[in-house]
């Protein structure tokens, strides 16, 4: 039976954080006139108002959440955050379409950074920080922060935190769920911090720094100017974005042990060596291509390339270049990088390379199986054995997600797209990275497409962004029998 006591409590929790975080939009509007103050004083008012009536509906302390009402908090609870995250956009007047909000609140918390405005330029200030903060809300989960403070409520979190952390790994950097919570949450702040200051320094002003740094930690990938970050064509800021990007995508319990000093354990993390080595490698073929087939300076191809490439890895989705304009090849080998993701366990969307990693070790070791039928050829990653039930998950992953992208790319195609723009648009909602191929590339926006079409990719960038298991485990009989 599913206790619904802790997911009222838990998510009135949610809407009240999200509330007050709204209200921080309020000194940049302020401080521009940007006319939009009411709007967020509203917005945040009526979120914190439903927060309060969830949270104190049958209120109890010692609710235990297992897994079912795990999961159930994890999908009503993003569902409540976006949905929440349109009213700036709707009481401001800036987005007067509900299915334009909610596309925009829902690939903000999701990180996608897809974006349905024309004109980011003329949108005052305070929605659009609340733009980019929605991102970084949403990118290292508000769930996982909810969890450090869920010891004051007296509500267990481990099986919430399962359920909404990304990856398939559980890596914990404490024994406490709460202790691991508040680390990660350290880390974040800290390198959002940290990224803020050197884009600062870099000649971005404090307003451009603080959302492009919560934007770039998030692997979001939303900015204050239609250009993207080729508005911002200098060296001593593209490279703090790029650096940062690829550290975002990295796992952060390889980022806790760095800080810590503790080299040799990183370096015993297979999926971060194949992570480094992609980048470096897709880094060499990208740039001979750009700088052999252009007119560019050796060092501002690799700048282009590197930062397209860390941008579609770590799907934070920034632009700084057009790739689909490098040649039918790179636009091609753009679109598989949409299937790729970075490492499990970081705020970035897509696979993950730590799943390509597993598949495609074991499909080498089934050659030697078929050589030796009685042979016991174990896999191993990061020098232990995975187990069995690991492997299933993973290619039972894999398998939905090709099956998603299939079905997602047919019904768009035949809600009026084109093919290279369907199968575009689909692949970049479904790895929340942001540009596609086609209509929907690097130079264009998702404004124009009907919106039944708008209404799949968002679904799509949910069921991304928590992983498939969390939203499609809802829509099984098992999910929902008593035991």
């Amino acid at each position: 039976m599913i206790n619904f006591t802790p997911i009222t409590n838990v998510i009135g929790i949610l809407l009240i954080i999200i509330g007050f975080l709204m209200f921080t939009g309020l000194p940049f509007s302020w401080y521009y006139h940007s006319g939009d103050a009411q709007a967020i004083f509203f917005s945040g008012g009526i979120t914190i108002l439903a927060g309060l009536l969830l949270w104190l509906y049958e209120f109890r302390s010692n609710a235990d959440v297992k897994k079912r009402e795990g999961y159930l908090i994890v999908a009503l609870g993003w569902l409540a955050m976006t949905t929440f995250g349109t009213l700036p956009y709707l009481i401001s007047g800036v987005i007067d379409n509900p299915t334009d909000a909610f596309f925009e609140s829902v690939s903000g918390m999701t990180t996608t950074g897809a974006s349905i405005l024309t004109d980011i330029e003329s949108v005052p200030a305070g929605i659009l920080y609340w733009r980019s903060l929605s991102q970084w809300i949403g990118g290292m989960g508000i769930i996982v922060l909810t969890v450090a403070i869920f010891p004051l409520l007296r509500i267990g979190g481990v099986e919430l935190f399962v359920a909404e952390a990304p990856g398939p790994t559980s890596d914990k950097l404490h024994p406490r769920i709460q202790e691991t919570a508040k680390r990660l949450w350290a880390i974040y702040v800290g390198l959002t911090g940290l990224l803020l200051l050197l884009l600062w320094i870099g000649g971005m002003n404090f307003y451009e720094a603080i959302n492009h740094a919560m934007t770039t930690m998030a692997t979001g990938g939303f900015s204050t100017q239609n250009e993207s970050m080729a508005a911002y064509d200098t060296p001593m800021i593209q490279y703090p974005i790029i650096i940062f990007m690829l550290i975002a995508g990295t796992n952060y319990t390889v980022i806790y042990l760095s800080l810590k000093g503790r080299w040799k354990n990183v370096w015993r993390s297979d999926e971060f060596k194949a992570y480094i080595g992609i980048v470096l490698g897709l880094a060499v073929v990208v740039t001979a291509t750009v700088f052999f087939r252009s007119t560019m300076s050796l060092e501002a191809a690799f700048r282009a390339s590197i930062f397209q490439i860390a941008s579609i890895i770590t799907t934070t989705g920034f632009v700084s270049a057009d790739y689909t304009s490098w040649g039918n090849g790179m636009t091609m080998l753009f679109f598989v990088l949409l299937f790729l993701g970075a490492c499990a366990g970081s705020t970035s969307g897509g696979i993950k390379i730590i799943r390509h990693l597993v598949f495609f070790k074991n499909s080498f070791l089934e050659f030697k199986r078929l050589l030796h039928p009685n042979a016991i050829v174990p896999l191993k990653l990061n020098g232990e054995v995975v187990r069995p039930k690991i492997m299933t998950h993973i290619l039972v992953f894999l398998l939905l997600y090709l099956m998603l992208f299939v079905v997602g790319s047919f019904v768009v195609s035949v809600l009026g797209l084109d093919f290279k723009t369907a199968i575009g648009a689909v692949a970049t909602s479904l790895g929340n990275v942001g540009p596609g191929i086609g209509k929907v590339g690097p130079v264009d926006n998702f404004a124009w497409l009907p919106d039944s079409v708008k209404w799949v990719l968002t679904f799509l960038m949910l069921l991304g962004r928590l992983e498939l298991f969390t939203i499609l485990i809802l829509f099984t009989p098992y999910f929902w029998k008593s035991n």
